[in-house]
């Protein structure tokens, strides 16, 4: 059947001619949504009869198409309860895509019901304020001043033995890889099993069966049908052996799995990797599964990131590409891929907040797993042989065959990161590092030699008392003094991560370049935040812990029980009355979160997070000990 439906709609496609010609020959498409990206990252998803649509296509083609409410998107401090309007504009440089409801089908044709997912830009008293528009004006600020650094520096080209004039345009490349959690409903597994099954490696590139395997070849099909060219498809390291019931069918399944797919310019990397996120879930839940693309669905098994490559090639008017991280001679990197790589380093504290912004992605970033906790990169001990270090923040990736492929690839990111954002982010804070590499006229030796130096070395660009490169294991080779020494005391909780903001204001100013990101949308996206943070912690994780702690009961009887015993359930009882129960003289911690949070004292809500964290650990660690011990239960 796939091979009638129509997946995509191409830029070249949207006219009326082209949409009513398309429409009429596709009847089982019958309705379109306006997709716009909020600060939060979330994508709005209405129905519009397709006849709407038809009618009054001029409109919705050259906007605004529709509106919508303020209250419907996360935009707090720019769309007001008096002042909410919103209007959304489509945006016609980029692929449309045909979602497909395979469980609702066109009662004439048989097909699954389409509808028109067509991306918009969200406008706020005729300003753009949303995030795919964010990524729009970045990449143009991008453009607009590596122009002018060539334009001022005609040096740096000709290191590429081009001119100006040769230049057509300047690609501007992104890509995303995707982790995720699957599982049959309702079903759980000992997170004991899974952390054994993770350390011996028994599920890593292990072979995908029943519901699983076909959910993911499916999800692959359907991804070459977008035209997405996936890549690959496999078992990451997380998970359990499924078993098996009197049918057959396998249950208990619980699983992590990665899939890739191929580059694009960088708006259109974000919407695929949009797509895709919610293909997959779609296909899964057909076959009976349920996915999640939370950063750390459970606590201490290996949780789910989405790397994030970025890249950024001249295309010359002769056809020939030239990627301008590429040396052209013995090197790691150009002047111009040493300068975009220190530029995400020196500013990665402003970038992380919108890179991690939620509970969720901090319980990921933690010592271990692989999780990139440190800001600091790797290039390789040799030019010749690419770097594999997976412990660092921002690995450099290197096909020595194909010079085309060298990028970056940023390995904090998860499945609720807004690409859109980080991407903006990473291409802001990259030109201000390429800017420092032109303007001071840097050759390779040097940014190398800066890029390389020990802590308290001086530097021009980068910050005295930091070191930012290492070949080593950061977790193995240095102790967690060392790295907060070395490479900065990385944020805790998303409290400490927002208050980079008003801790580096300078490197603040990188953002705020161009106006891509102005003051308004970055309280919009810190209100945001904190309101998710806060009511997080408030209505979902104190009151998962308070039937966690209820849960942890008295198992052993009186006439049985061993000195260890009793003193183990003292200790236990007694964190649990600590961390939950109010009395006249003491109150619990989950009361002073509450009453932290009413009074907006954040940085108190911060610090209270962490020792109820801690606290936590503590309880199922001597919980888990407790009940070993114990032969009868």
């Amino acid at each position: 059947m796939n091979n009638e439906l129509i997946f995509v709609v191409p830029e070249s496609s949207h006219n009326e001619a082209s949409l009513k010609s398309l429409l009429a020959k596709h009847p089982e498409i019958r309705f379109v949504s306006l997709v716009g990206i909020d600060l939060a990252g979330n994508d709005t998803d209405e129905r519009i009869p397709i006849k709407l649509f038809l009618d009054d296509l001029d409109t919705f083609l050259h906007g605004p198409a529709a509106q919508t409410d303020g209250s419907s998107v996360v935009l707090p401090g720019i769309a007001t309860l008096n002042n909410a309007k919103i209007d959304m504009i489509a945006d016609l440089n980029c692929n449309w895509f045909i979602d497909y409801n395979y469980e609702n089908l066109d009662p004439i044709s048989k097909k699954p019901i389409g509808t028109l997912r067509i991306p918009c830009f969200l406008y706020h008293d005729g300003n753009p304020v949303d995030s795919r528009h964010t990524l729009k004006r970045s990449i143009e600020y991008f453009k607009t001043m590596l122009l002018e650094l060539f334009s001022n520096h005609p040096e740096s080209l000709s290191y590429y033995g081009v001119t100006l004039e040769d230049i057509d345009d300047i690609t501007i490349t992104a890509a995303t890889e995707l982790e995720f959690w699957v599982k049959t409903p309702n079903d759980k597994a000992e997170i004991e099993e899974l952390s054994t099954s993770q350390v011996l490696h028994e599920q890593y590139w292990t072979r995908t069966k029943g519901s699983v395997r076909t959910a993911l070849e499916q999800s692959l099909m359907l991804m070459e049908s977008y035209g997405l060219e996936p890549e690959m498809g496999h078992k990451e390291v997380g998970g359990v052996k499924a078993k098996i019931d009197e049918s057959g069918k396998l249950t208990h399944i619980m699983e992590q799995m990665e899939i890739d797919w191929r580059f694009s310019n960088a708006i259109q990397a974000a919407d695929n990797e949009l797509l895709v996120r919610n293909l997959v879930k779609e296909t899964f839940r057909r076959n009976g599964l349920e996915v999640t693309f939370l950063a750390k669905p459970i606590d201490g098994v290996a949780g789910s990131g989405e790397h994030v490559h970025v890249g950024v090639a001249l295309k010359l008017k002769n056809g020939n590409i030239i990627n301008l991280f590429t040396p052209n001679k013995k090197h790691f990197l150009s002047s111009i891929g040493y300068g975009a790589l220190m530029g995400i380093l020196k500013n990665y504290e402003i970038i992380n907040p919108f890179i991690s912004a939620t509970n969720d992605s901090f319980r990921r970033l933690k010592p271990g797993f692989e999780a990139p906790v440190c800001i600091v990169t790797s290039l390789g001990v040799n030019v010749e042989v690419p770097s594999r270090n997976r412990t660092i923040l921002i690995a450099l990736i290197r096909d020595m065959q194909n010079p085309l492929a060298t990028r970056f690839e940023l390995r904090s990111p998860n499945p609720h990161t807004n690409t859109y954002l980080a991407i903006s982010v990473l291409y802001m804070s990259m030109i201000d590092g390429i800017k420092y590499a032109l303007v001071h006229n840097k050759s390779e030796d040097e940014l190398l030699k800066e890029l390389s130096k020990a802590p308290g070395e001086d530097s021009v660009y980068l910050e005295k008392e930091r070191a930012y490169r290492t070949e080593e294991d950061v977790f193995e080779f240095f102790s967690e003094e060392e790295r907060s020494k070395y490479f900065g005391k990385a944020p805790a909780t998303v409290y400490e991560n927002l208050h980079a903001f008003d801790i580096y204001l300078d490197k603040l100013q990188t953002l705020k370049a161009g106006d891509v990101f102005n003051d308004a949308l970055i309280n919009s996206f810190k209100i945001a935040v904190i309101e998710r943070w806060v009511t997080e912690i408030k209505n979902r994780i104190i009151n998962n812990y308070m039937d966690e702690i209820r849960s942890a009961k008295m198992l052993h009887s009186l006439d049985k029980a061993l000195d260890l015993d009793v003193t183990n359930w003292m200790a236990i009882n007694e964190l649990r009355h600590y961390i939950m129960k109010d009395t006249y003289a003491h109150k619990g911690v989950f009361t002073k979160i509450k009453e932290a949070i009413a009074s907006e004292k954040y940085e108190k809500v911060s610090a209270l997070q962490l020792e109820l964290d801690e606290k936590m650990t503590i309880l199922r660690n001597l919980y888990n000990s407790y009940r070993k011990n114990l032969l009868d239960i």
